[in-house]
């Protein structure tokens, strides 16, 4: 499904993808992100709160079991019926069974206080995350871009609306975090104005605070 030029992956950003699928881009890129600072929390051993560690991955935990179940329910039937090379779908969807056992895994190991199990169940879980994305991607990606921008635009609204309240109050911090002034630039274009102020400002101060376990 590829030209044999482009790049169909966020890896070392978003600069390559079309101007409509940077938003979904950039939601990888923020995926591979906070799965490191895990990994990295865990193997400097911190002794910091293990309780509000566990409220920052519960948030994450949040934001992409989302996001698997918007693509398992709405984008991945939607491009079986539009797209006729799309096929990826099946592996995707056990990928996403993985990572909820881990993900669970996680949780589990910071619910009880089990910081000897942390750094094994965080780096498997970073190793999925960066496994499913380059399974992912390169069959996502150039069907995505394929389509009209009003046509996906429109299925990205339909996946925006089924995000949970404390979803959404977190996704526009959670994906501008780091991502250079281009990026926010294209991906804001899409946001409407009220909702970028509110996300700049209220939200991302309480995003910010949130932060605090894993810096």
């Amino acid at each position: 499904m590829s030209d044999g030029t482009t790049v169909w992956s966020s890896e070392r950003g978003i600069g390559a993808l079309p101007g409509h699928i940077k938003g979904f881009g950039l939601m990888h890129v923020a995926m591979r992100r906070d799965a490191a600072r895990l990994s990295s929390f865990a193997a400097r051993g911190s002794s910091g709160s293990t309780a509000a560690l566990a409220e920052w991955f519960g948030r994450l935990r949040e934001v992409i079991d989302w996001h698997h179940h918007s693509e398992d329910e709405i984008l991945w039937p939607y491009l079986r019926d539009r797209v006729a090379a799309f096929d990826g779908s099946g592996v995707l969807e056990q990928d996403h069974e993985a990572l909820d056992r881990s993900m669970r895994r996680v949780a589990g190991a910071l619910g009880s206080g089990l910081r000897a199990e942390l750094p094994e169940a965080a780096t498997g879980f970073e190793a999925l995350v960066r496994e499913h994305l380059g399974h992912e991607e390169p069959v996502v990606f150039p069907a995505l871009a394929g389509l009209p921008v009003d046509e996906y635009l429109q299925v990205e609204r339909r996946i925006i609306r089924s995000a949970p309240t404390q979803v959404m109050t977190y996704l526009q911090p959670w994906m501008f975090d780091g991502a250079d002034a281009v990026s926010v630039r294209a991906v804001s274009a899409t946001i409407p104005a009220p909702v970028r102020l509110i996300g700049r400002t209220v939200l991302e101060r309480r995003y910010r605070r949130g932060l605090t376990p894993v810096l």
